[in-house]
């Protein structure tokens, strides 16, 4: 008889537009069901200034949240600096509070890192990830790199949307850019 196998679990947090759009493009390519290191995710709201904040308020741009993916992860299955990659070439980290027409502080490409490992690793990744994909285009880079904070789950309509409405809308810049 073997002892069971114990999970590692970490937390990343990432906000890069529509955060329909995130959730889909990390499952698809990091299913749980193919134990690819992603155990579960959820859409909420980060980084702003109220207390359990609404999709409504969140939109109007007053709580300064993030539309934002929290992942939770196997860190022996897939690194931290892998899925920071991956975030990266997932949206249009080069475009201030916008990504395709959504635009407002709700839409801005975060991390939001949860222990001084992950900020070492996002902003080394951030560096590579510029030298080797946006210098040669005249592009930078304007993802902020900032403490996790309070995380506010988005309401139960939100979670997987594009999994339970197919044809919903996604925004054009969650696709594979390299």
């Amino acid at each position: 008889m073997s002892a069971p196998v114990e999970t590692t679990l970490e937390v990343a947090t990432f906000a890069g537009g529509c955060f329909w759009g995130v959730e889909h493009i990390f499952l698809k390519h990091y299913p749980p069901s193919q134990n690819k290191g992603i155990l579960k995710t959820a859409v909420g709201y980060t980084g702003g200034s109220t207390n359990d904040p609404g999709y409504r308020e969140v939109c109007s741009g007053s709580t300064n949240h993030a539309e934002a993916l929290r992942i939770e992860f196997d860190p022996n299955v897939v690194s931290y600096a892998e899925l920071v990659e991956f975030f990266y070439r997932t949206h249009d980290p080069t475009t201030l509070n916008r990504q395709g027409g959504d635009r407002g502080t709700q839409y801005r490409s975060a991390i939001f890192y949860n222990s001084p490992s992950q900020k070492d690793i996002a902003q080394r990744v951030t560096e590579e990830v510029q030298k080797k994909h946006f210098d040669s285009h005249g592009t930078k880079i304007t993802t902020q790199i900032v403490e996790a904070g309070k995380w506010f789950d988005a309401e139960d309509y939100h979670q997987l949307y594009l999994f339970k409405n197919p044809t919903g809308y996604q925004c054009p810049t969650h696709k594979l850019h390299w």
